[in-house]
């Protein structure tokens, strides 16, 4: 039997059940090819699954809405609006969520844009495309300070993640050409 305070540790954190409280023990379930948290006393399995990370690139006037980030991983650096998923939300309302919470700004979300699997990090970001319904925005809680940049502003080199540079090239040459597809990547390590 494995120890349960030293495995939980590497996979959900969590030491017992969520339904019945009693001892959560890593093992492998019936039928299933993967170890999981599964309950001591009334089996039940918790599934550690991968995090959604949902932003939006808006745009007023031809610019791009940045926040520059108040908090880790990153602080001090450029970003898109984007943050966990809740609950009980659609992707889109996520985006538009996200981008009110950090950016105060109001948008109308068009359509996904990017997909950014980072799969060593147990995440995937989802990237919107959408349009600020009016000049205001402020900086939340999460944010030092927000602006709008036009494409020869954008600080490429303070950009906080790979995934935001790769999906702000993509929506750059997209818009460049006239047209917006969807960009599914993969990114190591």
């Amino acid at each position: 039997m494995i120890d349960c305070k030293s495995t939980v540790s590497q996979h959900s954190g969590m030491s017992y059940c969520t339904r019945c409280g009693s001892a959560a023990s890593l093992t492998i379930p019936a039928g299933d090819n993967l170890a999981r948290q599964v309950c001591t006393s009334c089996g039940h399995i918790h599934y550690d699954n991968p995090r959604m990370i949902v932003g939006c690139i808006a745009e007023w006037e031809n610019r791009i809405l940045l926040c520059r980030r108040a908090i880790e991983p990153r602080l001090g650096y450029w970003t898109l609006p984007a943050g966990f998923m809740e609950n009980g939300e659609t992707t889109s309302e996520a985006a538009r969520r996200e981008t009110l919470e950090e950016a105060g700004a109001q948008v109308s979300v068009d359509a996904a844009f990017a997909l950014v699997s980072i799969a060593h990090i147990n995440q995937v970001h989802l990237f919107y495309r959408g349009r600020m319904t009016s000049s205001s925005y402020s900086a939340g809680e999460e944010s030092l300070e927000v602006a709008l940049f036009h494409p020869d502003e954008i600080p490429w080199e303070e950009l906080s993640f790979r995934s935001v540079r790769l999906c702000l090239e993509h929506y750059l040459a997209d818009r460049q050409q006239g047209g917006f597809g969807f960009h599914e990547h993969s990114l190591e390590p």
